[in-house]
């Protein structure tokens, strides 16, 4: 597999000209994404649930980055209607992504559904991002290298779709379904990456993996022994969000990044490190499981791409 071991942001290209829109980009992952990018030149927009700690974001980010391009626009993944007036401002606007950083997430909280009656992870972790992608594509395809980059886990690797019970009405378990929904963020990114490519498009679909990264995703939802676990006692030996968004930041900029490639960190087990093409588990690349994670997702948000069934 290629490995990037010396790659740091210091290396992302000129990114003048380019827009970005980075979901969850407030705080974590996202915040490390944004700045590194705005340090590079790129117009940002903050895809965030709460405006106030958008601001936030933009002013500390500015700060540090004369001449900063950056924006913040209200995104409630969990909330169909939402990501379709988020896209709809976007275009109304004139603000065309060239990149999508599908970042944002939610890990492991007691069983919630959202008022369309989906557990909140799987709705916002992957049918948000499924809808917003969608609702973007034509916009990103007139883009200047054109990106979607999803992130996922390791955790994927230990993933099941409960397709017979996707709300855990029956048998719920806080990181049973984180990790499906971090299975689902790469299998859509998977098959994306194969409809993109049977429909000759110019958008590359690329997923990333943060290793262990400190952010706020271990504490804010998590209860219990995951909590204790992720936040508490596991955390010394997390990276810093700067470094985790690495592999994120790889796949969205860097040269000969190809359609449906996985990057991670190079350490062990992919806790932490540079950047470098990672495996992807071979039931993320079934094309049964994302066909039919396709057809169903389509019918949970409405949205349907232009793209053709790859073969």
């Amino acid at each position: 597999m290629t490995s990037q071991k010396r790659w740091t942001a210091d290396q992302i290209p000129d990114q003048k000209g380019r827009v970005f829109v980075v979901t969850g980009a407030n705080s974590g992952l996202g915040l490390a994404t944004t700045r590194a990018l705005v340090r590079k030149g790129a117009h940002v927009v903050l895809a965030v649930r709460d405006e106030a700690k958008g601001r936030r974001a933009v002013a500390e980010v500015s700060a540090g980055v004369a001449g900063a391009r950056l924006e913040v626009r209200r995104l409630d993944l969990s909330d169909p209607d939402s990501v379709r007036a988020f896209a709809d401002r976007l275009r109304s606007d004139g603000v065309r992504p060239d990149v999508l950083v599908n970042n944002a997430g939610v890990m492991a909280p007691p069983r919630t559904l959202t008022e369309q009656g989906q557990e909140v992870q799987f709705a916002a972790n992957h049918l948000g991002h499924f809808a917003l992608t969608g609702l973007l594509l034509d916009q990103l395809a007139q883009g200047e290298d054109p990106r979607v980059v999803t992130v996922t886990s390791t955790n994927h690797r230990q993933g099941k779709m409960f397709f017979d019970d996707l709300t855990g009405e029956r048998a719920y378990s806080p990181m049973g379904y984180y990790n499906q929904s971090k299975l689902a963020n790469a299998v859509f990114g998977w098959e994306l990456h194969r409809r993109l490519s049977a429909a000759g498009s110019p958008v590359r679909s690329v997923l990333a993996h943060p290793g262990y990264t400190a952010t706020n995703l271990q504490t804010a939802a998590p209860v219990g022994m995951v909590k204790f676990l992720f936040g508490r006692l596991l955390l010394p030996l997390a990276q810093a969000p700067d470094q985790g968004a690495l592999p994120q930041l790889y796949a969205a900029t860097a040269d000969g990044v190809r359609g449906g490639e996985l990057f991670g960190p190079d350490g062990m087990a992919e806790l932490r490190g540079a950047p470098k093409q990672v495996r992807l588990a071979p039931r993320a690349a079934d094309p049964a499981t994302g066909k039919r994670l396709w057809e169903l997702s389509e019918g949970l948000t409405g949205v349907r791409f232009a793209l053709p069934a790859a073969a």
